[in-house]
């Protein structure tokens, strides 16, 4: 039996690894570059090259680690294998298997934003809830699904994929997934920017907005100075993630929904334009779910990490 776990968060620029004691005790972090040449062969090593000099700096034996937790993007079922990740080059392999064979240690892998969901859920802004849907909105819009304690995976791990929630027919560009009118093409805080670009094109109407770099930040800053263009932005923004959010509330009605990614960073703000559409369109049995920003920031991956390992000791 270790005394403790690591959780590593795979992203595409950086990898972000945490120390935990068996007993959810946080105790160190760093993080590594992500090097996605050569289809991403470099990344499983590179990560168990790190956990072995970290054990070494800190005189950890290997028999003292319960297990390493990985959470990385992309589809990846229960069992650990991923079926492609695009922006690291990974193609299908078991995750799993593959870090076990360099560490030798037991690993537990997942999607990161259903790892980042398992970790806000364990020690964030969904505390003390066993069923959580959490959306993060940064460059896309990524999903976490929490029932009674335990992701929801899914049959090739596309479970909880809320950003593609088809919210839009007219839509005429085309989403990263290829498909038109999904929900990251509007909430995510690239989303967020078309609309303003759109919004500022057919509109006369006078903004802050026209002055500067358009981005999500810019958009709510102005939204905060009371804006009247970017306050209809807002409310566009709002429309889409409510109503996306009341349809996966409608089927896995959860006690809470955690926002976070690099969005969340305006505040409640993001929650008062979301909820008025979210009440409108809810199954009143979901109704009263409660909304909260996630509080682990970059963490949540670690956090979420870690967990895995530990929800599976016997």
């Amino acid at each position: 039996m270790g005394k403790y776990v690591v959780g590593v968060d795979v992203g595409g620029t950086t990898v972000k690894l945490g120390f935990f004691d068996t007993e959810g005790v946080f105790l160190d972090k760093w993080e590594i570059p992500t090097r996605v040449e050569e289809e991403g062969s470099h990344i499983l090593p590179d990560v168990a090259e790190s956990i072995k000099k970290k054990l070494e700096e800190k005189r950890i034996l290997f028999e003292d680690v319960a297990g390493v937790g990985i959470g990385a993007p992309g589809p990846i079922d229960s069992n650990g294998v991923v079926y492609k990740a695009v922006n690291l080059g990974w193609n299908v392999f078991s995750i799993k298997e593959k870090l076990e064979e360099h560490l030798k240690l037991p690993v537990m892998a997942g999607n990161d934003a259903n790892v980042a969901a398992l970790g806000e859920m364990w020690k964030g802004g969904g505390l003390g809830s066993r069923n959580l849907v959490m959306v993060t909105l940064g460059t896309g819009v990524g999903g976490g699904i929490i029932v009674d304690g335990r992701i929801l995976t899914g049959f090739t791990g596309a479970g909880g994929e809320i950003g593609h929630i088809h919210v839009e027919d007219q839509e005429a560009e085309v989403c990263g997934c290829g498909n038109k009118g999904c929900l990251e093409q509007y909430a995510s805080a690239t989303g967020i920017t078309r609309l303003a670009n759109r919004k500022l094109k057919e509109s006369g109407m006078d903004s802050m907005l026209r002055n500067g770099k358009i981005s999500a930040r810019t958009v709510f800053d102005a939204v905060k100075a009371k804006d009247a263009l970017a306050m209809e932005v807002a409310e566009e923004f709002g429309r889409y993630l409510g109503n996306g959010l009341a349809g996966v509330a409608c089927v896995v009605n959860p006690e809470v929904i955690v926002i976070g990614g690099g969005v969340s960073n305006a505040g409640e703000i993001l929650i008062d334009y979301i909820r008025p559409y979210y009440e409108k369109s809810v199954f009143h049995g979901s109704r009263s779910v409660k909304f909260s920003l996630a509080t682990l920031g970059n963490d949540a991956g670690i956090y979420g990490a870690a967990k895995l390992v530990l929800d599976s000791r016997p």
